[in-house]
């Protein structure tokens, strides 16, 4: 049997930026955990307050509650740099960094931007943000300049840059966040699991109803699996484990009107 011949080409320009960043993480010791999110009471708000300009979006509900869930550990709310003379930094805001699916130069491609200060920004202020990034054409808006200018440069160098630009700790939350959120629910999708460059990373999965005991009775409820990736260096699996209790009952705590969402 013939094989037909292979001829490997370069990684396509515009994901350099994808590959500089996976590079630069692999220093990170992840950990994995997750849960099950009962989401009535988001699904019951969401409806509640929709408009005829639209409705929030499951990631702003996210991005909210976990916000207001670091803010009260700083510990994780932190990131770790330098191998062999380690130094934490822990953050006073809590900068979001959410992953997007974009395209450049008719190529697709997971883009990020970071929202800062989300500890004090309300559900309408991260939906703005969200609309933003989501209709805007990342082949011109000004936000990804830098990404596109980093696929014209040689690899060695824009490795480099990359680097010298996320690297230190003293920009790290306003250049790669605090922590991060990647949603893949818009997809068949239950759970996955990521690492973000952030001590903290979300991974959100879809919707999906699922058989739940309420009052000991078996009842059928929208469910979505949420996902935390942290690394072990900057904190450990107990203190990971009450920031993804605290997000799992803030997002559980929602009520058509009021609660959490006020």
């Amino acid at each position: 049997m013939n094989t037909p011949n292979v001829r490997p080409s370069p990684p396509a320009r515009e994901r350099l930026h994808t590959l500089y960043f996976l590079a630069g993480i692999r220093s990170f010791s992840p950990v994995h955990l997750d849960t099950d999110v009962e989401m009535d009471g988001v699904l019951a708000h969401r409806a509640a307050t929709a408009t005829e300009a639209g409705r929030y979006s499951v990631v702003t509900y996210v991005l909210h509650t976990a916000a207001r869930v670091l803010k009260e550990h700083p510990h994780a709310n932190a990131a770790l740099h330098g191998r062999f003379r380690p130094r934490v930094a822990e953050y006073a805001s809590v900068n979001g960094k959410l992953a997007l699916d974009a395209t450049l130069a008719g190529r697709r491609v997971v883009l990020s931007t970071v929202f800062p200060g989300l500890e004090r920004a309300d559900l309408d202020e991260i939906q703005r943000q969200v609309n933003h990034y989501r209709d805007a054409d990342a082949d011109t808006m000004p936000e990804f300049a830098g990404v596109r200018a980093l696929h014209k440069v040689p690899r060695w160098l824009g490795g480099r840059l990359f680097r010298r630009t996320v690297g230190p700790l003293s920009a790290r939350a306003e250049r790669l966040g605090t922590f991060s959120v990647s949603s893949l629910g818009h997809r068949p999708v239950d759970g996955f699991h990521s690492v973000g460059g952030t001590t903290v990373t979300l991974g959100v999965g879809r919707i999906a109803d699922r058989p739940v005991v309420r009052d000991g009775a078996v009842v059928v409820a929208p469910v979505m699996r949420l996902s935390l990736t942290f690394d072990h260096r900057v904190i450990d699996g107990a203190e990971a484990a009450d920031v993804l209790g605290e997000i799992k009952d803030g997002l559980e705590g929602y009520k058509p009107t009021g609660g959490e969402g006020s």
